[in-house]
């Protein structure tokens, strides 16, 4: 699909659409949601067919794919059910992709042809994501994972603010709880001295890849758990011992790390526990 430029899908996109959401508004956080402990385990798969047996706590799942029965079965064998979805982005092969009005569209995300950022200003947006985490309610979801939350930091094709994606991710953080459901924040290190409150753990990649962990440490301080996964080849393969050197470190911080495929398609994986 062709991206929009930059001024296509600029300021003008949320104009006919604005919902002004408050970046100032309070965190929910009365309420009987899940609430994961730091150093929890976790399984992460989002494509092929489900593999059901690790023996962890949490398992993180499509929430579109897995089926309500997938999630249920889950649950009888004592997981909780972690739901992902896409907040920030369209994707052309989601059921509800006919609901994206064509001026909230914008840029191709790098790397992901079938992804374009959205215009998380717009009230079509705002109004499919409770859908999203309607339906994740509706399927028995324990928690959710809404993916793709910086898009101010990337190239989006509209004027986004930190201010917009402050707003944006506390609404959805908020609208998770409102349904009790639990919610991961997923990217947006800059901000989550201002988002932590909001959310219950954060879902994160390749923090030791990047040298970006120590941003991440304000969930553990709140007694929050911080999901990571790591793709690099080397952590792959333990070259050199860096696996092992990267799960000391892991350890050490409390994460809960996985060394997983890029494709999240449990063609491999290993845990540092």
């Amino acid at each position: 699909m062709t991206a929009l430029t930059a001024g296509c899908g600029g300021g003008s996109g949320s104009d006919s659409g604005a919902s002004v959401l408050d970046p100032n508004v309070a965190a929910i956080s009365e309420g009987d949601w899940y609430r994961p402990a730091v150093g929890v385990t976790w399984q992460w798969q989002l494509q092929g067919a489900l593999n059901t047996s690790y023996d962890v706590a949490i398992y993180d799942v499509d929430l579109f794919d897995t089926s309500t029965t997938q999630i249920a079965n889950l649950q009888a064998d004592g997981r909780k059910v972690i739901c992902y979805f896409s907040a920030g982005s369209y994707e052309n092969y989601r059921d509800d992709k006919g609901d994206f009005p064509a001026e909230t569209l914008g840029k191709t995300l790098d790397g992901w042809d079938e992804e374009r950022w959205l215009d998380i200003r717009h009230s079509a947006v705002h109004k499919i994501m409770k859908a999203r985490l309607d339906l994740a309610q509706e399927k028995g979801c324990d928690g959710v994972e809404p993916d793709n939350m910086d898009g101010y930091t990337n190239d989006p094709g509209f004027s986004l603010t930190a201010t917009d994606q402050l707003a944006y991710n506390r609404f959805i953080g908020n609208e998770a709880h409102k349904r009790d459901l639990s919610v991961g924040l997923k990217n947006d290190l800059n901000q989550i001295g201002k988002l932590v409150d909001y959310y219950d753990f954060s879902v994160n990649e390749q923090c030791f890849e990047y040298d970006e962990c120590d941003t991440l440490k304000p969930f553990i301080d709140a007694g929050k758990p911080v999901l990571n996964a790591e793709y690099k080849s080397q952590y792959v393969n333990n070259t050199g011992g860096a696996r092992d050197t990267l799960c000391s470190q892991s350890l050490a911080l409390s994460f809960s790390s996985l060394v997983l495929p890029l494709d999240l398609d449990d063609s491999s994986h290993f845990s540092c526990r």
